[in-house]
């Protein structure tokens, strides 16, 4: 295994490859014109796609993407497996160019020349596994522009904080790939960043440590830092983000706040659970505004009501819980999540691990049967 140093240029290169960030620029392709790169960037964004696209040959995996990250906000950027979220943190990193359309990142015309206020995970993992932990952190640190004066105590304080203390001693190497991926993320912050962009942060760690990367997400948003992350678990993505953007197949397909998306896939359904199970089933569907009626929802016997588009979901509710011969353990409305979204916009087939596949193979793409 390569090692690779993360948390100062993003690295992601072969063997014998230059990492892209720092490759000059013959070796990087056909780079934007300055008229291309003309900054549109308000002062209230961290980070600004318009009409963004790239094409790996005869395949296109983003295609004109349109993206806006306030400054200060928790953006989830949610979609299938390979869905082109990489891809567009990747060209959001100039680890790669777009092929069309602008990109601007902290007012800048690229994540370059902003570099040293960005902290970036990237999907792939690596530390250098025969440093030490301490020495590693305060390597990266100090190429992050960290003064030397206080690294010793920051870093402890960092290991703290991740429940990893008196590892900083300790060859990378030694520790669990979940700890692994708690030092890597201590160096995405290490040097203070005003943008953290996460590619999958979640990914491999057990439910303890993924609450220990959730609270201190919180606590860098609370702080004011600018937070952009990718992942398939929607729950955090529930938890954390003000904001969430979903891409399949290449394309925006959701982007909202979360009570705006919320609202818009708000199901119009009211979840009653009767005291004793199949009880009550012919009084809750004959009460004004309600459709129908059917099995469903959390609960022994639960049984999910779905409303006429303009009726009154208080009254519905009411009327369900003064049944007089079937009284109810609880009433409440249904609430969406982003899994239910999820599942509603994207297809079973909708993935670019076939995308890529078709890349390398240069056959037919896979799509799901209703695309």
């Amino acid at each position: 295994m390569t090692e690779t140093g993360q948390g100062t240029l993003p690295i992601t290169s072969r063997p014998g490859q230059i990492p892209s960030l720092i490759q000059p620029a013959a070796q990087r392709g056909p780079q934007p014109t300055p008229s291309t790169m003309t900054n549109h960037a308000s002062s209230d964004e961290a980070i600004r796609l318009e009409g963004v696209s790239k094409r790996f040959g005869s395949k296109t995996a983003v295609n004109d993407l349109h993206l806006t990250v306030p400054r200060g906000s928790v953006c989830g950027v949610l979609g299938p497996n390979g869905a082109g979220k990489t891809t567009s943190i990747r060209m959001i990193m100039s680890i790669i160019l777009p092929d069309e359309g602008t990109i601007s990142v902290l007012g800048k015309r690229s994540a370059v020349e902003s570099k040293d206020r960005i902290g970036y995970l990237p999907e792939e993992r690596g530390v250098y596994r025969t440093m030490t932990v301490g020495d590693f952190l305060s390597y990266i640190a100090k190429l992050k522009g960290v003064d030397a004066r206080g690294l010793t105590q920051k870093i402890d304080d960092w290991l703290e904080k991740l429940a990893l203390p008196g590892v900083r001693k300790k060859k990378c190497q030694e520790l669990s790939k979940g700890m692994q991926q708690k030092v890597q993320f201590a160096a995405t912050v290490i040097h203070d960043p005003d943008l953290i962009i996460l590619d999958e942060p979640f990914s491999g760690l057990d439910p303890v440590n993924a609450h220990i990367l959730r609270d201190l997400i919180l606590e860098q948003s609370a702080a004011g830092k600018t937070i952009l992350f990718s992942t398939h678990v929607l729950f955090s993505a529930e938890q954390l983000c003000d904001r969430v953007f979903m891409i399949n197949q290449g394309e925006k397909v959701l982007d909202g706040s979360m009570d705006e998306i919320r609202a818009s896939h708000d199901p119009r359904n009211v979840i009653a659970e009767p005291m004793t199970p199949g009880v009550g089933e012919r009084q809750l569907a004959s009460i004004p505004g309600v459709d129908s009626v059917a099995a469903g929802g959390r609960g022994r016997g639960a049984m999910i009501l779905r409303l006429a588009d303009h009726a009154d979901a208080g009254a519905v509710m009411r009327a369900a819980a003064s049944i007089p011969d079937a009284p109810m353990r609880r009433v409440e409305i249904q609430s969406v999540t982003l899994e239910d979204i999820f599942i509603r916009l994207v297809k079973p087939g909708d993935s670019e691990d076939n995308l890529r596949r078709a890349i390398s193979a240069d056959e037919p793409l896979e799509v799901g049967a209703d695309a």
